[in-house]
């Protein structure tokens, strides 16, 4: 060996391999993703040259990456048969950080911005190895026949060397000589591991002490014609680590805006909705089939926790800043492509199949509600795909809000709807009657969220979402066909009296014409919460104010009119059963706080009656 050249850091670029090495990176073990991911990108340009059909050294070699352990010398190896490097690409390259500037390189880090060109020609991801090691050796040869067999040293910080080697092979060898508090880098298993969750889809063989590590194939790069239904059975089971068939599968690609590969999955069901906590991101962000990160917060809105899968951008820059991307512009943009884009496969998949969909909607619906609330940007086409049964539908069978819309009559503004535990409670309460006489179709809406979620959307398509049971709905008087109603001189002065019998509990005492079959009912002021709304601020910690709903009564009903003539002859018992009726409303309506009291002043009237 001759002509041994010493190349000295300067004091900047010591601190600023002191930053790669102890700062950048928070998960050391990254090192060996980046090293890999230089060797592929050698060989990706390697294949490329081949194509040319010029001379190249060692033509026969594989283009595949070798990775050798010796736990006794502390050393792991990275070799592959790639492009190789020059002196003076050694220099210009691998001396990167000397070469590029302090100040350059510093704005770089600052702006997340910098560093990918030299990230596979040995850049600042090569430097990472320096985390662990105290020693690092690259013996190279260029693809050229006259590139020469050469070797760099350096322990990173005092300088490096370069000089001739011998009788090397095409392309790059990264000898990685391990601290000692870093031996478990030279442990085939460790490194096994560490392939498996960051390079398992790198698109060369990855051989570990002569054994391919790399086993599963990158079948989001392909299209989907080539990929059978068994191929994306068994891919979801190896990225979603679950046993079962997903429940749906979107492949897509685009190169505009982006440069999109990827594949997401519907998992049959979520241990979410089994009260098993929160389901964490399960969708990992690639780069030419390098692991980015296995499950980025900021990369998909938290609404599509549940989703499975990957997404592989050639955009996304393979720089320093890997471990934070998921904070860059350029991330959040990809996110609403891909958030876009599965809404849309949603969309179609509830046309082609309502069945499936349902089943579907059942088990996945309240991540959907959820993106109604936390997502404005993309939150009336997730309404369209919310599923409800009404007033117009059999039980059991869903309608939509688009459908909805389509069956509204003429003139019709509002869509109106009803939440209840079940289909039961809301046709036998006091709430639906007046929308049926009129032909108006109700919404049935039984979770204890629905509520909330509406409230939020507010409108759909320009028609303004409103709950049933609000007092300032004005509702188009319709011909009377239930019988006599109390003269008008009547029913003033039983309003007149009820005011005065239970006007401390009600905002305002009234006739109307709501009601059918049911004698009173309490209806939500404009603007004051329900009791859905309630509960859901007691569930989240805070006061609901006092709701004083209005009273409205039946002057049709048979126990109004008794009623009317009772509170004359027998005005204590009569008081007594105003109260009981004005509960009872408050009861249907959902805003008493004790039931049980309700029940036992119903049995005080009862025994009075009797007596």
């Amino acid at each position: 060996m001759s002509d041994v050249q010493k190349h000295e850091f300067q004091a900047e670029v010591r601190q600023l391999l002191d930053i790669v090495i102890h700062s950048l990176y928070t998960d050391r073990e990254i090192f060996v993703r980046e090293l890999i991911s230089n060797a592929s990108d050698a060989l990706e340009k390697m294949r490329l040259q081949q194509l040319k059909g010029d001379a190249i050294f060692d033509a026969d070699k594989p283009l595949e990456i070798s990775i050798t352990t010796d736990e006794e010398a502390k050393t792991l190896t990275i070799a592959d048969y790639g492009i190789g490097m020059t002196r003076e690409e050694l220099v210009a390259n691998i001396g990167t950080i000397a070469s590029s500037g302090t100040k350059k390189f510093l704005e770089a880090l600052k702006e997340n911005g910098g560093g990918a060109d030299v990230i596979g020609q040995f850049g600042v991801g090569f430097y990472s190895a320096f985390m662990v090691a105290d020693k690092v050796e690259v013996y190279t040869h260029s693809w050229q026949e006259d590139g020469g067999h050469l070797r760099w040293e350096s322990d990173g910080a005092t300088g490096y060397t370069i000089e001739e080697s011998s009788d090397l092979s095409r392309g790059a060898k990264v000898v990685v000589h391990l601290k000692e508090e870093f031996e478990e880098f030279a442990k085939p298993e460790t490194i096994k591991a560490i392939i498996e969750r960051y390079s398992n889809f790198v698109g060369f063989p990855v051989k570990l002490n002569d054994e391919v590590v790399n086993t599963v194939d990158a079948i989001w790069l392909k299209p989907k014609n080539e990929v059978s239904e068994e191929d994306y059975k068994e891919f979801y089971k190896f990225v979603g680590k679950d046993y079962q068939d997903p429940r749906y599968t979107f492949h897509f690609s685009a190169d505009a805006p982006l440069m999109i590969n990827s594949i997401l999955f519907v998992p049959d069901d979520t241990m979410e909705r089994m009260g098993m906590g929160q389901t964490p991101p399960g969708v990992g962000l690639y780069c030419k089939k390098v692991l980015i990160d296995a499950a980025p917060e900021n990369l998909l809105p938290e609404w599509l926790r549940f989703l499975k899968g990957v997404i592989d951008s050639e955009d996304l820059p393979l720089n320093i800043s890997r471990e934070s991307m998921q904070d860059s512009a350029l991330v959040k943009k990809l996110g609403d492509v891909m958030t876009k884009r599965f809404i849309k496969f949603l969309e179609k998949e509830a046309k082609s199949d309502p069945a499936k969909y349902t089943e579907f909607y059942q088990r996945f619906g309240r991540f959907l509600k959820e993106g109604v609330v936390q997502s404005y940007e993309h939150q009336e086409s997730l309404a369209g795909l919310l599923r409800f049964e009404s007033s117009m539908t059999e039980a059991g069978t869903t309608t939509s809000l688009q459908e909805y819309v389509d069956r509204m009559k003429d003139g019709q503004t509002e869509i109106y709807y009803l939440v209840a535990p079940n289909r039961e409670a809301i046709e036998t309460g006091p709430y639906l009657e007046a929308f049926k006489k009129r032909g108006l179709e109700v919404a049935f809406f039984n979770d204890g969220v629905d509520d909330y979620v509406l409230e939020t959307l507010g409108t759909w398509k320009e028609k303004k979402i409103v709950s049933a049971d609000r007092a300032d709905i004005e509702l188009e008087d319709v011909a009377d066909e239930e019988g006599e109603a109390l003269d008008e001189a009547a029913t003033t002065g039983l309003v007149d009296w009820m005011t005065k019998a239970v006007g401390e509990r009600f905002e305002k005492v009234e006739a109307g014409k709501r009601l059918v079959s049911h004698a009173v009912v309490a209806l939500t002021p404009k603007d004051a919460p329900n009791a859905q709304m309630r509960a859901m601020m007691k569930a989240m910690g805070s006061d609901a104010p006092e709701t004083k709903a209005r009273l409205e009564v039946n002057p049709r009903h048979s126990l109004v009119k008794k009623l009317a003539a009772f509170h004359e002859s027998k005005p204590e018992l009569a008081e007594k059963i105003a109260k009981q009726l004005g509960d009872n409303a408050l009861l249907a309506a959902g805003l008493v706080e004790n039931p049980g009291q309700v029940v036992s002043s119903m049995g005080e009237v009862l025994e009075e009656l009797m007596d």
